[in-house]
């Protein structure tokens, strides 16, 4: 394995830990009003807004990576995504009080902020022409952490306490940091995609793409960090609403997320084949109508509704990372996916305190989700804007010009 391929599994494994982090708390929280009421209370909307300070961090931290990326190069945040993160995952298990827990988010949330703008730039960098298999397979990996988070959380919580689903996580991310500081400070990923040509696209083109992909990133983060944290209420309200089946929540929330994994994968793959709008706008005609679905249903059949939701918020995911990849040199696109994370991040960070706000005064789950629909109105608006061009498949397209409406193309 040469030393790219040694980064893209390193960028993929700090994928996992970014989501799974990030989503402890909204599993750990149901063991908390049963282990220490005394402590952290027993109501589950406050508990779960002390996580704002760690959204809002991720989606702030975002913005000034590129910079700081030119400034320290980029393996050396990487390096530091792994072992800061951990260290604060670390500090959260042993935190004293409800202030402590917050802070330890924070501080957790800022370290994890590294990851998207920087780990995705090196990603793509390093991929090569199939970029779209290599984003896919990053979002399983993504996805993994986010499936894993609840399920795994839940059962460490039930088992040894809520604590140690803080610093059992925090102590491997440590583990995986000092395996990459091994790599050395040379920029592998940054010195492929140098070698690379890459081709003249026509500004208004560029623009439209680029209006598109950040108006779609406030939404798709609010989207996507809302149905995350809701999974573990959702499941716990409509399928398992016994203390004692805390396990099942976590596993029922694993199994419908695990199916936006999947999907990852295999959109991936078909973005190197079908042009970016023909992927994405199926999966966006999915969302309103899903989320209004689940606002009202009950019982076994949430878990397919929900599931199918995973699919299309998660498969959509890697259609938004492939944009930047399809639409933007190289050497600018560290600094637009740390413009967009920021973006898409401020959604982000807004949903911890929303569903908290939502749950406890304007009739609980229900009216959340059809809020989500309200949102997933406007991607599906995104989709339809999006440009649908064949030379996204063969760049060399590009360079040919255009002839006007009427005109046939000359012969070759």
């Amino acid at each position: 394995m040469d030393a790219a391929a040694r980064q893209i599994w390193f960028v993929n494994a700090a994928h996992v830990f970014t989501h799974y982090g990030l989503l402890i708390l909204a599993t750990a929280v149901l063991a908390m009003v049963l282990q220490e009421p005394g402590l952290f209370g027993t109501d589950y909307g406050p508990i779960l807004a002390l996580g704002t300070g760690m959204f809002v961090l991720y989606g702030l931290g975002s913005l000034p990576m590129g910079w700081l990326a030119e400034r320290f190069g980029r393996p050396a945040m990487m390096a530091g995504f792994f072992i800061g993160s951990g260290a604060a995952l670390v500090l959260t298990g042993f935190a004293p009080g409800p202030y402590w827990l917050a802070a330890g988010l924070a501080l957790m949330g800022a370290f994890s902020a590294i990851y998207h703008p920087i780990g995705t730039a090196m990603l793509v960098d390093a991929a090569g022409p199939k970029v779209g298999a290599a984003v896919g397979v990053n979002g399983v990996f993504g996805n993994l952490g986010v499936a894993l988070a609840p399920v795994v959380t839940a059962f460490v919580a039930a088992w040894i306490g809520w604590r140690w689903a803080f610093v059992i996580p925090g102590v491997l991310s440590i583990g995986f940091g000092l395996l990459y500081l091994r790599e050395g400070p040379e920029d592998v990923a940054r010195n492929k995609a140098a070698g690379k040509p890459f081709p003249e696209i026509p500004r208004a083109v560029v623009r439209r793409a680029v209006v598109v992909l950040l108006s779609l990133a406030a939404v798709s983060g609010f989207i996507f960090n809302a149905f995350t944290l809701l999974l573990p209420k959702l499941m716990a309200e409509r399928l398992a609403n016994s203390p004692d089946l805390l396990p099942v929540v976590g596993l029922l929330a694993f199994l419908v997320t695990i199916c936006g994994g999947m999907t990852q994968f295999t959109v991936g793959r078909l973005i190197d084949r079908h042009t970016l709008k023909r992927v994405f706008l199926p999966l966006a005609c999915i969302q309103m109508p899903g989320f209004l679905l689940l606002s009202t249903l009950q019982g076994w059949m949430v878990l397919p509704v929900a599931g199918l939701m995973a699919a299309a918020i998660f498969g959509q995911v890697t259609v938004n990372e492939t944009m930047t990849a399809r639409y933007v040199a190289p050497a600018l696109r560290t600094r637009l996916y740390s413009i967009r994370f920021f973006v898409g991040f401020l959604g982000a960070a807004a949903a911890s305190p929303l569903i908290a706000w939502l749950h406890a005064t304007a009739g609980g789950l229900g009216t959340v989700l059809v809020v989500l629909a309200s949102f997933a109105a406007v991607t599906f608006v995104c989709a339809l804007a999006f440009p649908d061009r064949k030379e996204e498949l063969a760049p060399e397209l590009w360079a040919k010009p255009v002839p006007p409406k009427g005109q046939a193309v000359p012969a070759e």
